[in-house]
């Protein structure tokens, strides 16, 4: 069976993709088991993202992985979401180091429990010299906090005088956000069937394509994966521009 890999066109490639991780739940649910089933289970589809990613060499992914309102969820399901993330990061530590990945997380990191903050401050550190491609982690994470934060940084610069407010520009603005060192968006892919961004790099999607799949993520596949570059490649991208200003 022809894989969508081989449409692909490694010179057209989006060089940062975001992904929604969601229908976990919905997965475990339609199986008669509890949620943290699905969560468990989710562990294959997140390798197969950053497999697919790795071996066609797209530089950055972005993972939704604990959104600033899933604390919001039932007490033991975060318990077991987070003893799950810290189990994760053991299994997958070899995984990472061996392809040359550099970890990154952004979010509100010092919400986490302690061992979780520290294991991936850890993997963060030791990391920091890989070359080969960037993994994100967005844990704790909300876009309109990280706005605001933003906008709180940028006042107490121009309160202090450090910065003028009729220097503040788009760069300046992106500079304080988490994602100051990544690029922006290209690609962003939601599964489950739900057709809603939540709360998800607001500011960085911009101008990134923006893809729903209705496969629950724990069967999301690398061939699901390579099917959305595909997608995203026979994509006009004008960026306000008219199809004869880009010709």
């Amino acid at each position: 069976m022809k894989s969508y890999k081989e449409e692909i066109n490694l010179d057209k490639l989006p060089q940062h993709v975001a992904i929604i991780m969601d229908g976990n739940g919905r997965w475990a649910k339609s199986r008669g088991e509890e949620r943290t089933f699905g969560h468990r289970n989710a562990i294959k589809a997140v390798r197969n993202a950053i497999n697919a990613c790795n071996e066609v060499g797209i530089p950055y992914l972005t993972l939704y992985t604990f959104s600033s309102e899933n604390w919001s969820r039932p007490a033991d399901e975060v318990n077991a979401l987070m003893t799950l993330l810290s189990e994760t990061l053991i299994i997958e530590a070899e995984e990472i180091f061996s392809k040359g990945l550099r970890l990154h997380v952004i979010g509100d990191i010092d919400s986490l429990p302690v061992l979780v903050r520290d294991q991936l401050l850890n993997m963060v550190d030791l990391t920091k010299e890989h070359k080969n491609g960037n993994l994100i982690l967005a844990l704790s994470y909300g876009s309109q906090k990280e706005i605001l934060s933003a906008v709180k940084k940028i006042s107490e610069k121009v309160k202090s005088g450090e910065l003028n407010s009729e220097d503040i520009t788009e760069e300046v603005f992106e500079q304080h956000l988490y994602t100051k060192d990544y690029p922006p968006v290209d690609l962003m892919i939601r599964t489950s069937g739900e057709v809603r961004i939540s709360n998800f790099l607001l500011w960085q999607i911009a101008y990134a394509e923006l893809q729903f799949l209705d496969i629950l993520w724990p069967d999301f596949s690398k061939d699901d994966f390579f099917k959305c570059i595909v997608d995203f490649q026979n994509k006009e991208r004008r960026y306000g521009k008219t199809s004869e200003q880009l010709q």
